[in-house]
């Protein structure tokens, strides 16, 4: 039988509120700095190397921990960790505002990424406790929709904040908005959202965050062979990992769901892959934009909102129409628009027109808003009640790996074609081409995602079969 928490300490409403200004607050701040990322280069200056750092900082402190906060969440209540990640989040917020170095400014944003690893691996987690199955696809929508809005308002507000107000009041605005969400927790979510307490898996949480920072900072330092060396030891320590989660009895990753539950396993494969195809877009085109084109922050933000102002307006919808239609179905469609939307930036040149980039933009705010609330609904409806936090964090943990990943393309590829130089007049043409190979990569990736969200079954039927 399904947990549902006490209608009179916690309203439905109330749930919806909080987690939406939640997840709306943390897509907003990141999508704010890509656009803010050349005034920081200017204020610390920062080569393009350093400021791909500014972005895959918060995803770094974020992905190691998403998968131990939400099994501590399951453990211990989902409300205890839901509160402590928007206060740490809050924390690093208001200490980004602070700074007076470059490298203090990623020390802040790490913190910032615990405190979203938190948040992350609990909100759709509560979401999905507190709403019937019949409502998980329309709410999870409405979610998802806030993450958009985010995504949306982040470029064109924060272009504006940057240009009249200087990029440190980004940071000050979310740190008074997480502020407020921290004061709404203590007021509204009394009840708390919790399972079976089990001893924590500590050993196999500190090795599964070692080797996530291993992998991660890898990518970053490819080609070098310092990069190769981390990656064959995140490769080991992955093994490692395995064979600890094997053979404890309480371990931190379930394994079996994997095994076991094919929906689960690859619309998790298909979130990864998706988010390591897409999420660098908006980093390079914010710097194509500014750089070359010679936009403003405020007029690169108008642009760049194209995709997410589609996503917004379109998760409700597709999430709601996902309680009825199969996920697959929609998940596998909506990879294939993004697909088109994606290689159409493969041919991007100095002189190609707003137009044409807006159109490649919208067509990728569709395909992903198709993707996305179905695929929640999939990962969400495909598991047990008492393991949601650890569905919410595997998902949540697919997306920031996918982000890494995307991230250390676009490292890799710069670091290889521009070098670790600042970008200038005499090297926009190896920019340029910079941006086909790494549109190029985005594209047979997405591509393969495809396949992916195909594999994975039917989740309707599964879902009837499971509350038989």
């Amino acid at each position: 039988m399904e947990q549902k928490p006490s209608a009179n300490l916690n309203s439905r409403t109330a749930i919806l509120v909080i987690t939406i200004l939640a997840s709306f607050l943390i897509p907003f701040m990141t999508s704010s700095i890509s656009i803010a990322l050349p005034a920081i280069g200017d204020e610390f200056n920062l080569n393009v190397i350093a400021l791909s750092w500014v972005t895959s900082a918060y995803i770094l402190g974020s992905a190691a921990l998403l998968v131990p906060f939400g099994r501590l969440a399951d453990m211990y209540g989902r409300r205890k960790v839901f509160l402590a990640g928007n206060i740490v989040f809050t924390i690093g917020a208001f200490l980004s505002v602070v700074v007076k170095t470059g490298g203090l400014l990623l020390l802040s944003r790490v913190i910032q990424g615990i405190g979203g690893a938190a948040i992350f691996a609990t909100a759709i987690a509560i979401l999905t406790s507190a709403y019937p199955a019949k409502d998980r696809g329309r709410v999870l929508g409405i979610n998802t929709a806030a993450v958009y809005i985010g995504l949306s308002m982040g470029p064109v507000l924060g272009g504006f904040m940057t240009r009249y107000l200087g990029w440190r009041s980004i940071f000050i605005g979310c740190t008074a908005v997480s502020a407020l969400v921290v004061l709404a927790i203590l007021w509204k979510l009394r009840a708390e959202f919790e399972t079976k307490k089990e001893k924590f898996d500590v050993p196999g949480a500190l090795l599964y965050s070692l080797v996530l920072i291993t992998l991660m900072y890898g990518f970053s330092e490819l080609p070098q062979m310092a990069g190769v060396w981390l990656l064959i030891g995140a490769v080991a320590g992955g093994g490692l990992f395995l064979w600890w989660e094997n053979r404890t009895p309480t371990p931190l990753i379930h394994l079996n769901l994997f095994r076991q539950n094919r929906g689960f396993a690859f619309s998790n494969l298909a979130a990864l892959v998706n988010y390591s195809g897409t999420w660098a877009v908006s980093f390079v085109l914010s710097l194509y934009l500014q750089e070359i084109k010679g936009f403003s922050s405020e007029t690169a933000g108008f642009i760049l909102v194209s995709s997410p102002a589609i996503q917004a307006v379109f998760s409700p919808i597709f999430g709601k129409l996902s309680d009825r239609v199969e996920p697959r179905a929609l998940a596998s469609a909506g990879m294939a628009v993004t697909t088109i939307g994606i290689a159409m930036l493969i041919f991007l040149t100095q002189n190609t027109p707003v137009v044409y980039i807006v159109g490649a933009l919208v067509l990728l705010g569709f395909g992903f808003a198709l993707f996305s609330s179905p695929n929640t609904n999939a990962i969400m409806s495909s598991a047990d009640q008492k393991v949601y936090g650890f569905a919410s964090a595997t998902l949540a943990t697919m997306r920031q790996i996918g982000m890494m990943l995307s991230m250390g393309v676009v490292m890799v590829v710069f670091a290889m074609v521009i070098g670790k130089v600042k970008i200038t007049q005499e090297n926009h043409p190896a920019f340029i081409t910079s941006t086909h190979v790494i549109f190029l990569i985005a594209a047979i990736s997405c591509f393969a995602a495809i396949f992916a969200s195909l594999a994975r079954g039917n989740i309707h039927h599964a879902r009837k079969q499971s509350e038989k």
